[in-house]
């Protein structure tokens, strides 16, 4: 049963929103304007947090757990104060144990999301600020079998944060952030939903000639509620929680930018523990 909770959970790590360097989330992208980015996330760990948040081994049955990831991600403004962000991940998932190794390759779920700013309402604001929502899609059906480790959490997830910031200019620093709440759809496979989540995301970073940079606190806490078959109930080992530091620099390359970042758990529940390694290529669009 901790196996099978694990494995459902796995994906969290990396479905997280993933922001690059350059994104500086609320500053909504002009019509015609946007970002690529692809990179690669890497996760190798035999330690997980428990269901009190105390890091231990895997089960204690040499367990492992490795993801390795590709990410497409890109945002494009579409009109004045309106951008749309869409991600698509391909996941190669592996969990091992004493009892068997498990592995799985394919797509993850798609995420997609809406955002608008004052711009919009021809407002113009000295704090940029922007409201985003956005659907994580289901990509497939969700393994009822807990010897295959799932490329999806098998439900769909709406989401919707607030996002501020503030550049420094000229100084080349900026701070950003947002807050948000995550709303958890039914799994129809096991019938099962899964407790809401709230998330906060604060960084600061800035750029100097070739060199970019960012520091950022990321964390996800989520409701220990589970409704099993439309039954609300607490279950310790569904309530997930994650607080992380994700260092990252760039250094410009040809036309963009080339990104080397980490993720860096410093307290969690119910999920695997352990750094996560990423690099990858951001490209501005349009002018």
């Amino acid at each position: 049963m901790r196996a099978a909770n694990l494995l459902r959970h796995v994906v969290l790590c990396i479905v997280l929103i993933y922001v690059p360097l350059d994104a500086y989330g609320q500053w909504v992208q002009r019509p015609g304007t946007g970002w690529v980015q692809a990179s690669l996330y890497h996760h190798d760990t035999r330690d997980r947090f428990d269901e009190q948040g105390n890091k231990e081994p895997l089960f204690n049955e040499e367990g492992r757990s490795i993801t390795t990831s590709f990410f497409l991600t890109g945002a494009y403004g579409v009109y004045r104060g309106i951008d749309v962000w869409a991600q698509l991940p391909v996941h190669r998932l592996a969990f091992n144990d004493v009892a068997a190794d498990r592995e799985n390759f394919g797509l993850g779920d798609p995420l997609l999301h809406v955002r608008v700013g004052p711009a919009l309402f021809g407002i113009s604001t000295a704090l940029p600020v922007a409201i985003r929502g956005g659907v994580k899609l289901p990509l497939g059906d969700f393994p009822v079998d807990s010897e295959i480790v799932p490329l999806t959490e098998g439900q769909r997830d709406w989401e919707l944060m607030v996002e501020l910031g503030h550049s420094f200019y000229p100084a080349p620093v900026y701070v950003m952030g947002w807050a948000g709440y995550r709303w958890r759809e039914t799994n129809n496979d096991i019938e099962r939903k899964p407790g809401n989540e709230r998330f906060v995301f604060l960084a600061v970073g800035g750029a100097q000639n070739k060199l970019s940079w960012k520091l950022a606190l990321e964390a996800v806490f989520g409701e220990k509620w589970v409704s099993f078959t439309g039954v609300r109930i607490p279950l310790a080992m569904s309530e997930r929680e994650l607080v992380q530091v994700l260092p990252t620099v760039g250094w410009a390359v040809g036309k963009g930018a080339v990104e080397l970042g980490g993720r860096l758990p410093v307290m969690g529940q119910n999920l695997p523990a352990g750094p996560a390694l990423f690099l990858g290529y951001f490209v501005r669009l349009g002018s």
